[in-house]
């Protein structure tokens, strides 16, 4: 992957060896009430899009989102997350909801944290599933 650099001023520093990282998503939405089953196919959609969604979990007025992004920093990574319910509203016919909450922590952090018992709650089984 290649990045822009510090460089010398001339626009042209480019360095080479930004290697990607992997960093946990969580993602939040809400906004006015859907009926459940509009809610539920709408994050399986996107899902089925999206491969790399590890779990969801929604009611009819808020959902969270999580998965790994793989990216060069937390820029970049909260960059795609950002983008993620807007630009995939219409395709997976998600509600109109807002982003309200992003966090985004790398691997290493992640992983402490459920060591400590600090982690996400218990995970369910991959997929899309109510509160």
């Amino acid at each position: 992957m290649t990045s822009v650099g510090p460089g010398d001023g001339d626009g042209g520093g480019y360095e080479q060896n930004q290697d990607s990282r992997l960093w946990h998503v969580t993602l939040s939405v809400s906004g006015k009430p859907a009926p459940l089953s509009e809610v539920r196919r709408g994050l399986e959609q996107l899902a089925h899009d999206h491969p790399f969604l590890l779990t969801s979990r929604y009611a009819d007025d808020h959902a969270e989102i999580r998965y790994w992004e793989e990216a060069r920093d937390l820029h970049d990574a909260a960059a795609v997350a950002l983008r993620l319910w807007g630009e995939h509203r219409s395709s997976a016919q998600l509600p109109p909801w807002e982003i309200v909450g992003l966090e985004v922590i790398d691997r290493a952090t992640y992983h402490l944290r459920v060591a400590e018992g600090y982690g996400p709650p218990p995970a369910h089984p991959v997929g899309v599933h109510p509160y």
